[in-house]
């Protein structure tokens, strides 16, 4: 791998720190190695559980269902997010970008816009959900698809605007005789992660209100799925703050890179790793969304089951079970 000792990527600006005084070659390995590995493995599971979700959700569900709408949408969202993977593990697996001026702002307004996107859609998603539990009585259905159809457009026009930053002042750039695809402006780079800060900490804030809500209206039902339905919901929060929180908090002090005491060389590597080591937890969270919004649904894990039949049975099998089973398209969510 063509390796630079004294440089790492994105949020430093190499012209702040002395080649002579901090070696980063370690750290750069480091990431170089777990980048490539790890972004592969996110992005083939990633790829297969948000394919599946929209597969169950065209073949068997109904789309006009306002949860299965935001659903498919997150699907959707992942998999944007998820195509800027390999380009990123190719970058960091070589060392530099070779892959040209174009090719690096289009993967870099797919790769942001598919992360806003799954942001808010996960925020919406949450609004939702508080309003069917909380206001159970105030979802009167006439309107309820238009209204997700409307509300899923405006989500990715905004996400398609926070995106434009990163797609146009995202340009190639040599440092080090190495080539990088990165902010053109150290101003504009702070302003991407203040950005990132901004979108997670008011979807953390939204999450946090109106699962509390629901968690008190949920301890209140005397349903027999209501255990089930606390665990889900404390687990979905969980997941989301744990993968997001670090990372957010670390491109936060990233901005400071140039500033005592994140300019002292221990403090400035040891940034570069939790930076790396946060990346990838957060990035891995497109493959986790499946899990934890579709594939714990009953329904979704029967229409698993009824398509694994049909790739595993014979074909005379299948027909003499679609005598006894009629699969239609589901009224409901897949929750």
């Amino acid at each position: 791998m063509n390796l630079v000792e004294n440089t790492t990527f994105e949020y430093d600006d190499p012209e702040k720190i002395k080649s002579d005084a901090c070696e980063k070659g370690d750290v750069i390995r480091f990431g170089a190695i777990a980048t490539t590995l790890v972004f592969c493995v996110v992005m083939v599971l990633s790829l297969i559980g948000n394919l599946l979700v929209i597969v169950i959700l065209l073949k068997y569900e109904n789309l006009k269902s306002i949860t299965n709408c935001f659903i498919f949408n997150l699907a959707l969202s992942d998999l944007m997010f998820t195509f800027g993977l390999p380009f990123w593990a190719h970058y960091h697996h070589l060392g530099q970008w070779l892959l040209g001026d174009f090719t690096c702002k289009a993967v870099n307004f797919v790769f942001y816009a598919g992360f806003y996107s799954s942001v808010l859609f996960l925020t919406v998603m949450t609004l939702q959900r508080y309003r069917a539990v909380v206001y159970p009585l105030s979802d009167r259905g006439e309107k309820r698809t238009c209204f997700a159809l409307s509300l899923s457009v405006c989500i990715w026009v905004v996400s398609f605007a926070a995106a434009m930053p990163a797609t146009l002042r995202n340009k190639v750039q040599v440092h080090y005789n190495v080539v990088h695809c990165q902010y053109d402006d150290i101003n504009w780079r702070h302003a991407a992660a203040y950005q990132q800060n901004v979108f997670f900490f008011l979807a953390f804030g939204i999450m946090c209100f109106c699962y509390s809500k629901i968690l008190k209206t949920v301890l209140k039902s005397p349903t027999s799925k209501r255990i089930r339905t606390v665990k889900l919901i404390f687990v979905i929060v969980v997941v989301f703050v744990l993968g997001w929180a670090p990372h957010n908090i670390v491109v936060f002090l990233k901005t400071f890179a140039h500033r005592y005491p994140f300019n002292e060389c221990n403090v400035n590597i040891n940034l570069d790793y939790a930076y790396y080591v946060c990346r990838l937890i957060a990035y891995s969270h497109c493959c986790l969304n499946p899990v934890f919004y579709a594939f714990v649904g009953v329904k979704f894990r029967k229409h698993l089951k009824v398509m694994a039949k049909k790739m595993t049975l014979p074909q005379a099998s299948v027909e003499s079970q679609r005598t006894r089973m009629v699969i239609m398209p589901s009224q409901g969510s897949m929750y």
